[in-house]
């Protein structure tokens, strides 16, 4: 073992045996061009346990109770890097420098015009989703581990200028803590040498069923938005900011994420089931309440706090039953939700929205906590 291997064990061993929680590191495999992956599993000292690989910053597991506090994994997701290399549609990650669509994967800024790289053509037209072709879901984070009684990780990746189109290098920290009340927190920084659109985020399908097990239309979510940004065909927003009341959008009381999935209407239609962004309550800047999922026949129940003005709601939409979990079972049809955390989409060119555009000399802050519990 080299002298820089054992030192990091040495560090992992003695943050384990001095608190009641653990943090300890395996290899995850190879990736194509030969680097190795490695996964690293925190765990507090109520059992609740993450894991999470250097590739994309992804979280690979995350077991929590039911009401009878049997442990099961709540995130879909791969049993080896190679399996998310070869293809996944963004389990876990750290997407990218932009995390939701970019409309024709163009914007202006200071007078200058962007072409970004475009990868996703929802109703024929292109747009920048995810950072692009090779988003920070690509990339080997470096990790820092810091044991101790909630244990954390600290990743670290540099997008150098023209990454994907995007103007400015950007230096990105993303923090990954279990709290010892059974939360997992992200905090997700960043700075920049030239201004350039930053909206973070992290991509886990949850099915509190466990991962594998069935769909997760019996799920029933509350989320703190009356409002939202209707798409267009293309799932961009069209600036305007509408009222949820009246719609299959309004989950402002709890509602099973099945009840109204199939209704004719267009925005369900244009997105194949939900893929919208609310407008949260909170509006943003202070760590509030954003939604609540209740998944009635364990009894888990899982509410997310965000620093975020939106939220983007998936529904597993492109799901086919193809893929297989680690479980070795497939992923069906809307076998996982996504609550990304966010800025609106598009907004680089949306003036009317939050803007996402960070200058240098200032940091971008973002903090998205996911805790669970059980009734």
């Amino acid at each position: 073992m080299s002298v820089r291997r054992a030192l990091f064990f040495a560090i992992l061993t003695a943050g384990a045996s001095a608190a009641p929680s653990t943090l300890r590191m395996q290899p995850f495999g190879t990736l194509p061009a030969g680097q190795p992956a490695r996964l690293y599993t925190l765990e507090n000292s109520r059992g609740i346990r993450a894991d999470i690989t250097d590739y994309g910053g992804i979280v690979v597991r995350l077991l929590v109770p039911d009401r009878n506090g049997v442990l099961d994994d709540v995130v879909l997701g791969f049993d080896s890097v190679e399996k998310y290399a070869a293809g996944s549609p963004y389990f876990g990650c750290v997407v990218g420098r932009v995390g939701n669509r970019i409309a024709g994967g163009k914007f202006s800024l200071d007078g200058k015009t962007y072409t970004l790289v475009t990868n996703n053509e929802p109703g024929g037209k292109p747009c920048h989703l995810h950072g692009g072709r090779v988003g920070f879901d690509k990339a080997l984070w470096n990790v820092t581990p810091r044991p101790g009684p909630e244990p954390a990780l600290v990743l670290r990746h540099l997008s150098p200028a023209g990454d994907e189109g995007y103007p400015g290098a950007l230096t990105v920290e993303v923090t990954y803590m279990l709290t010892a009340d059974d939360a997992l927190r992200i905090d997700y920084s960043a700075t920049t040498d030239a201004a350039t659109p930053v909206n973070l985020t992290n991509h886990s399908y949850f099915n509190l069923r466990g991962e594998g097990r069935g769909d997760v239309l019996g799920h029933e979510l509350t989320l703190r938005a009356a409002r939202y940004t209707p798409v267009d065909a293309g799932l961009i927003p069209t600036g305007k900011i509408a009222p949820v009341a009246g719609t299959p959008l309004d989950f402002t009381a709890p509602h099973p994420i099945g009840a109204r999935i199939g209704t004719s209407t267009e925005q369900l239609t244009f997105a194949g089931g939900y893929d919208h962004n609310f407008v949260l309550d909170s509006q943003g800047g202070t760590l509030a309440l954003a939604a609540t999922v209740h998944e009635p026949a364990t009894g888990r129940v899982m509410t997310m706090w965000t620093t975020e003005p939106g939220v983007q709601f998936y529904t597993g939409n492109f799901l086919d039953g193809k893929l297989t979990g680690k479980r070795g079972a497939p992923y069906p049809f809307r076998g996982g939700f996504c609550l990304e955390t966010q800025h609106y989409p598009d907004s680089p060119n949306q003036p009317a929205f939050p803007s996402t555009i960070l200058r240098p000399g200032r940091t971008y802050r973002s903090t998205t906590l996911y805790s669970f519990s059980a009734k």
